[in-house]
């Protein structure tokens, strides 16, 4: 008698929505060579193709179709059962994944994650950092960490702390013989360290006074795709940089770096934790939205 892996019932509907195996194997953490076998032992099991495959794409049989649209609400019943019983552990455990990008991810994970892997040890966290914002429903995610303007309208929000704000810095070096822009316009006449976003298009700084915008599309000798990187020129002398004030803060205070333009950058909506609601969640579930909330208060309180 042939048995059968939740295991892999996961992978068959984390391909169907993907239509990729390789984009899949990432969301349920196997290579794709160990998912490609297990749907192929799957599909000789239940003696039916599950998918169409050619080298440019995958899609799904119309037997895979039925399959996936069968499966898919029972495993949201034996997760539901699952969960149920998971909420009764008096240890928290498990795995719990979160989305977020990238410079998000590093002003959660010292005083939120770490602190959290502190205290309940027992729990592994899965942080996946990307540009585009995806639905964390459909792509099993527990959790998403994003600006408070960017949360579905039907999720869960805590905020994790106050307003945020960009800053514009370059090092004291740079300066030495150049004036320093008083308005965003006066950048034109600055190297600036251009940045690209996660859909290709460059980044238009951002400004803002007396609550009117302001877009700046800046020139400069080099075109990155990630805050780290474009800090280490920055700090290299290479030209002016735009950043979140998180990632260069220690940067300002020390000297390293000089800021300029600060009037033009107001507060910023603050980071959310966001969640969709869940009758039973697990142990390690509900003790992170208890960290998140008394972060929250703590921020509140400073």
């Amino acid at each position: 008698m042939a048995t059968y892996k939740l295991a892999d019932f996961d992978a068959v509907l984390a391909i169907a929505r993907r239509g990729s195996f390789r984009a899949a194997a990432l969301d349920v953490g196997m290579s794709t060579s160990a998912l490609s076998s297990a749907v192929s032992k799957l599909e000789e099991q239940l003696g039916v193709r599950l998918f169409n495959r050619t080298t440019r794409s995958v899609s799904l049989t119309a037997a895979g179709q039925r399959f996936v649209d069968q499966v898919s609400p029972a495993l949201k019943d034996i997760r539901g059962a699952i969960d149920t019983v998971r909420s009764q552990q008096e240890t928290p455990r498990g795995i719990l994944r979160i989305n977020t990008f990238a410079t998000a991810g590093r002003e959660i994970l010292a005083p939120f994650v770490l602190e959290y892997l502190r205290r309940f040890p027992g729990v592994q966290i899965d942080l996946v950092t990307e540009g585009n914002l995806v639905d964390i429903v459909a792509e099993r995610f527990d959790f998403g960490v994003r600006s408070q303007d960017l949360v579905p309208s039907d999720m869960i929000a805590i905020p994790l702390g106050p307003a945020r704000r960009h800053a514009v810095v370059a090092t004291p070096a740079y300066f030495e013989g150049r004036e320093p822009p008083k308005v965003p316009s006066d950048l034109m006449a600055h190297a600036c360290i251009r940045t690209r976003l996660p859909n290709g298009a460059l980044f238009r700084w951002q400004f803002e006074s007396e609550g009117q915008p302001v877009q700046v599309d800046v020139e400069g000798p080099i075109t990155l795709d990630e805050a780290s990187l474009a800090r280490i020129a920055v700090l290299d002398g290479l030209g002016i940089g735009f950043f979140m004030e998180s990632d260069v803060r220690d940067d300002i205070e020390t000297g390293r770096l000089v800021r300029v333009l600060d009037g033009w950058t107001p507060p910023l909506a603050p980071l959310c934790l966001y969640y969709p609601s869940r009758r039973n969640p697990p142990a390690a579930f509900k003790v992170f939205v208890d960290l998140a909330r008394e972060l929250a208060r703590s921020s509140r309180g400073r």
